[in-house]
């Protein structure tokens, strides 16, 4: 730590930096860019000085204060509080006990997710759990690498391999990923942040893809490697698809269940959202409906990492906006119909 506290000393004499913070819960002009305290490292953590910050769903539930949980769910949370938790940028300082990184290192991470208002990332500096990260892969940027820790670990801790055993309280069963090889997957909302690493995740399995979004993402979509393409604004999705094996509904919700049909028995649906409630009839078409909640993992982080720089997957970003226009990223977020991810840049 006495190296971080020097090279503050040296540079600007504070223990202060610029962050993002909620001093209450609504729309995104509760979205304060301001001084807060530096983050403090204790065992087991690093310190990074942060370049980039990508934004997710989670990011403005919070912001919300959870509106959409009933009200017993919603966590208790002091104010004020630094919203977001996917990050990249270069390490300050290690704690004594951490082994595999240096001051110095370029990493990303899903930081301390998930967790109520601790992440902290929409800030100039974060100290968190080293078993967050993984090395940052040389051939993308920090934009690019900020981008991709909750969509690709959430495409990938629903498709490839769990990487915890934190039971979801929502399901009797422990959520498995299905065999991709020769099936046939659905991915609904495949242009969204989730969907594009669904789509190019299950074909790099070896699945036949077939990607759901608006007409003017078709051409991105086959680009990652959609073998077929269905426009929902053109034609409902459950109409023309038959005999699947897999759907992967970014969106989930209450709708999710129309996709029951789409599938063979014996098939399955992954909804990402909360909302399904055609138990019943998944049960009698023999589906099995699963879902999970992303956890932080650096390990995982460093195998999607080496897809990136291999080329095998990329990440797309739809905008990016200065830290202290977090306000803006939530509102273009509010318009929906996202290519990729939005990011914040940090100078």
């Amino acid at each position: 730590m006495k190296q971080f506290e020097n090279k503050i000393d040296k540079s600007e004499n504070t223990s202060v930096m610029k962050a993002i913070r909620l001093h209450e819960f609504g729309g995104p002009e509760v979205l304060r860019y301001e001084d807060a305290p530096l983050p403090e490292l204790k065992a087991g953590e690093v310190l990074v000085r942060v370049h980039a910050v990508g934004i997710n769903p989670p990011d403005w539930y919070l912001r919300e204060g959870y509106k959409m949980l009933p009200p017993e769910w919603r966590p208790q949370m002091p104010f004020p509080i630094i919203p977001g938790s996917d990050v990249s940028g270069v390490i300050e300082a290690v704690a004594p006990d951490v082994q595999g990184f240096s001051a110095g290192d370029e990493v990303f991470g899903m930081v301390r997710f998930p967790s109520f208002g601790e992440s902290a990332a929409y800030a100039e500096y974060v100290a968190a759990p080293a078993s967050d990260f993984a090395h940052k892969p040389a051939g993308i940027s920090h934009i690019q690498a900020a981008a991709a820790p909750m969509a690709a670990l959430t495409a990938w801790q629903f498709l490839i391999e769990l990487g915890h055993n934190v039971q979801n309280p929502l399901q009797p069963e422990m959520h498995r990923p299905v065999p991709l090889e020769g099936k046939t997957v659905l991915v609904n909302g495949a242009a969204g942040g989730v969907g594009h690493f669904a789509v190019q995740l299950a074909k790099w399995k070896g699945a036949h893809v077939i990607a759901v979004a608006s007409g003017k993402h078709e051409s991105f979509l086959r680009e990652l490697g959609a073998d077929e393409f269905i426009d929902y604004k053109k034609t409902p999705p459950e109409d023309v698809a038959h005999d699947i094996d897999l759907v992967v509904d970014t969106l989930g919700g209450p709708t999710t269940g129309r996709f029951l049909r789409t599938l063979k028995r014996g098939g399955a649906l992954f909804p990402v959202f909360l909302g399904f409630s055609d138990a019943e009839e998944a049960a009698k078409r023999g589906i099995t409906v699963s879902m999970t909640q992303v956890r932080s993992n650096g390990q995982q982080l460093a195998e999607l990492g080496r897809l990136f720089d291999a080329g095998t997957i990329r990440v797309a970003i739809d905008s990016t906006f200065p830290l202290a226009e977090a306000q803006k990223a939530h509102e273009r977020a509010a318009h929906g119909h996202i290519q990729g991810k939005i990011v914040l840049t940090v100078a």
